[in-house]
């Protein structure tokens, strides 16, 4: 399929996607409810053309009212429902109401959050038939309250007074009695119940709104993950452009591609999470996103982006909730999700996830896959304006080591996709940890300091027959037995300032700061001799031929090694705001890194410096519509080292960005459109003369381009989805190792997408019933760098039923409904093919209360 008929189809879709909309829209203007009338182009305010006009503009602005800080939220329970009191320093103007389904949206003007307790406020089921009330900032010196009810929208009675605006709440009314004292009211915040989210942490280290930033980002809430019934990062992940699976290391880790690039670093929280393990997604609260470049800000980076998990947070009402997955192939998965204070005045929170999981997969044999994941957090308001987080996680894994299928000629080989080509009893062990802490002071409403720790820790042992080579005339299989221990420590420390003020009509939001992360492994890889290990005939396997051998039998020791890397970054960056509708973004970042590595006795180190700059600019010509152009470059040590022993040079990237982001449907949904030029030096690749994956080569240069689009949040009623495009011109530009400049790298398809919606009857007997429907393709990718065969494309379907009411929720999610016969991807060449699952079943049942 050619670029012009996927850019021709997806306009047809996103037609489908606008279309009704608009009419429903119309539709929706003869009920009852309020509404506001579309504003034409010609209603709307221009923007500066000329210096006399800016000048004019920000005059005006200086004249405009002073805004009125909201100091405290208060939820207290009524006889009749709840009363939330909004404490203020002055008097608020009456807010603008609009309702969405079983919510009422009320918005305030001139008005800032300066709550001690953080930017935000949420509380969730404070009272019967009320499920989330919470209050959030939003750009322009807007705040929006929010009170979303089970069943049907609340109601309000409004009173402003001098120093409060005071809602008396009664819930599932669905008209007020008095059009004038009525008041419904929508909140919005942090706990998202759809698929859109307004603010992002990850590009700019502060709550910056999207519409703000110079970068492609897209935010994946938890609502996605719940719908989705969404286990592993991989399968969250599928809801974005431009991402592939990468190298799993047996199917035990997660690594990806990201435009084209690979990505080892993940981060949680912020912090690095270099743990070698899949990560747990059970207190996911979302997935941030980065595209491109994000050194300035985190440091040493692949080029292609980062991914950013934001975790769940202690809530300061109890909230307890169970889920239960059940799925074929053996799956267990019960967890447990509980939150609340600890003291009668709610300064001290908690937040505990924990769960445990058994499963066998859907490869040949029985395999046996344990997991326990346990994860507390206290959150403690030393003062109003000083608080502290602690965060634990532990968690514990045990899975099959399974390298996948081979390739014969071009093409993967043909054999059934449950077959496994090492050994039934082939294993990964990991037990991995973190500690850490987030410590803030607020000195005013515009300055804080923010200070944070986290140690993380992981210990892998492995034993596997593992796949060398293939006679592709005969089939058959060389193996070796080996094993890997290894572990690996992580310290990352932060200190950062974060302040806004004005230099006469522009404001400066600022982040300074600086950080230090120490990256420490240690570890041996062990084999049979040579010739001990039998083989395999892929097409007729003998299993067992021999006892898999004990730790103490591998006498072969390949490698004992050690590594340490120091890296100490200063940065600077200023979101500058010219006009309301015009900003700029300008960063800088000095990184200082100090690498030694120990390779069978043989030491080599190596000391690096770098600066990376980032420039971004934002144009909003019309409130829904920004426009934006960046450039940044990025900075990475290589960490792995050349069969010989040497340290490679470390990775340097390049990308210039321009893009739009537009929202329609007064702002329930959400589109990102980017096109980039990207291009990297110094790539560490899997060595491909390397059977045991240790070792790196570098391959020169590579170049990615392309286009991408994002769309999500809500486009009716009840009807969400999260959708994606991208097209992908990878190149090796300058290739090494027998690697010919012009080809494609590996794993990477030239067009990829994802299209998933769900729909939920919001009225009747039936209301609480919905249905999802998804589509996940890829087109062909190149199995290994050298391009001596190609994995095809597919399209893979899912669909989902689920039921909902009150507290409870039952969910039946099929994966692969047709049951196609797909790949995901290679780990590092010809004998590593990963195949997709076949037609999967998973059911959960959760309550909450």
């Amino acid at each position: 399929m050619t670029t012009w008929q996927w850019l021709i189809g997806l306009t047809g879709v996103m037609s489908i996607w606008v279309i009704p909309p608009a009419w429903a829209d119309a539709a929706e203007h003869d009920g009852n409810s309020p509404t506001s009338e579309i504003p034409a182009l010609r209603d709307l305010e221009p923007s500066a053309t000329t210096v006399d006009e800016w000048v004019l503009q920000v005059q005006a602005q200086e004249s405009m009212p002073t805004s009125v800080q909201i100091i405290d939220v208060r939820v207290d329970p009524v006889e009749t429902g709840i009363e939330i009191v909004l404490e203020t320093t002055g008097e608020l103007e009456a807010p603008s109401t609009s309702t969405v389904g079983n919510a009422l949206i009320a918005e305030m003007t001139n008005a800032v959050l300066a709550l001690p307790e953080g930017s935000e406020f949420q509380q969730a089921n404070p009272a019967d038939g009320i499920a989330l009330v919470s209050v959030t900032q939003l750009p322009n010196n807007r705040v929006r309250v929010a009170i979303t009810g089970t069943t049907a929208p609340p109601t309000a009675n409004l009173s402003v007074e001098s120093q409060a605006l005071r809602l008396s709440v009664v819930p599932g009314i669905a008209q007020a009695a008095d059009a004038e004292d009525a008041l419904q009211v929508v909140v919005t915040g942090e706990q998202q119940d759809g698929y859109i989210v307004d603010e992002a942490t990850t590009a700019t280290r502060t709550d910056t709104p999207l519409r703000d930033i110079p970068q492609s980002i897209q935010v994946i809430p938890r609502q996605v993950l719940e719908d989705q019934q969404v286990i592993r990062l991989e399968d969250a992940l599928r809801n974005v452009s431009g991402i592939s699976p990468g190298d799993n290391f047996g199917g035990t880790r997660d690594q990806f591609f990201i435009r084209g690039f690979q990505q080892f670093n993940i981060f949680r929280d912020g912090f690095r999470d270099e743990r070698i393990v899949f990560q747990e997604t059970a207190n996911i609260e979302r997935i941030e996103v980065l595209k491109g470049p994000a050194s300035v800000l985190f440091g040493s980076l692949e080029p292609g982006g980062i991914i950013n998990i934001i975790p769940e947070r202690p809530l300061s009402e109890p909230q307890y909730a169970f889920d239960m997955q059940l799925g074929n192939f053996g799956l267990v998965r019960p967890q447990l999700d509980f939150t609340g204070p600890l003291n009668r005045d709610g300064t001290i929170r908690y937040r505990l996830n924990a769960l445990y999981e058994r499963g066998a997969g859907f490869r040949d044999f029985d395999q046996n896959i344990q997991r326990f994941f346990v994860a507390p957090v206290f959150s403690w308001d030393i003062s109003d304006n000083t608080n502290v987080l602690f965060e634990f996680e532990y968690l514990y894994d045990e899975r099959p080591f399974d390298r996948g299928l081979v390739a014969i000629g071009d093409e993967v080989a043909d054999i059934p996709r449950e077959r496994i080509l090492g050994e039934p009893g082939d294993f990964l062990e990991n037990t991995a940890y973190s500690l850490g802490y987030i410590l803030e002071h607020r000195f005013n409403q515009d300055w804080r300091v923010r200070n944070a720790f986290r140690f993380s820790s992981s210990e892998t042992l492995d034993l596997k027959a593992d796949s060398d080579s293939l006679d592709e005339e005969t089939g058959i299989l060389s193996r070796t037995f080996a094993s890997n221990d290894d572990i690996r420590h992580l310290f990352d420390a932060q200190l950062a300032v974060i302040g806004s003020f004005a230099t006469g009509p522009v404001n400066h939001d600022i982040a300074v700061g600086v950080d230090y992360y120490r990256n420490y492994s240690q570890g041996t890889n062990r084999s049979l001799p040579a010739g001990e290990t039998p083989s395999l005939d892929i097409f007729d396997p003998d299993y067992e031929i021999i006892p898999q051998p004990e730790l103490e039998d591998l006498t072969v020791l390949a490698r004992d090694s050690s590594s340490g890397i120091d890296v100490f970054g200063v940065y600077l960056q200023d979101l500058i705001s010219i006009t309301d509708n015009l900003k700029l973004l300008l960063g800088g970042r000095f990184d200082f890194a100090d690498q030694e590595s120990v390779f069978n006795n043989s030491l080599s180190t190596r000391y690096d410096e770098a600066f990376n700059p980032r420039v971004g600019i934002v144009y909003q010509p019309i409130e829904p519509l920004s426009l934006y152009a960046s450039f940044s470059r990025s900075f990475a040590p290589n960490f792995g080292t050349t069969s010989d022993g040497e340290t490679l040079e470390p990775e340097r990237g390049t990308q210039y960005e321009i893009g739009a982001r537009a929202e329609f449907l007064e702002g329930r949904l959400l589109a990102n459109l980017a096109l980039y030029d990207l291009t990297k030096v110094n790539i560490a690749d899997i060595d491909p003369n390397d059977p045991t994956a240790t070792f790196y080569v570098a391959i020169g240069e590579q170049r990615s381009r392309g286009i991408e689009l994002d769309v999500a949040g809500e486009v009716l009623p009840g009807l969400n989805l999260i959708a994606s495009y991208a097209y992908t011109d990878a190149e090796i530009t300058k290739g090494t190792f027998g690697i010919p400049d012009g080809n494609r790298p590996a794993n990477v398809p030239e067009h990829s997408g994802s299209f998933w919606a769900t729909y939920e009857i919001q009225q009747g007997n039936l209301q609480g019933l919905g249905f999802g429907l998804g589509l996940f393709v890829a087109g062909e990718r190149q199995g290994d760098n050298q391009n001596t065969f190609e994995l095809p494309g597919y399209v893979r379907t899912d669909a989902a039923i689920y039921y909902r009411r009150n507290n409870w929720r039952a969910s039946l999610n099929v994966r692969n409904l047709f049951d196609v016969n797909y790949y995901e991807g290679i780990e590092y060449g010809r004998v590593t093919v990963k195949p997709g699952a076949p037609f999967t079943i998973l059911g959960s049942i959760s309550v909450e209360f």
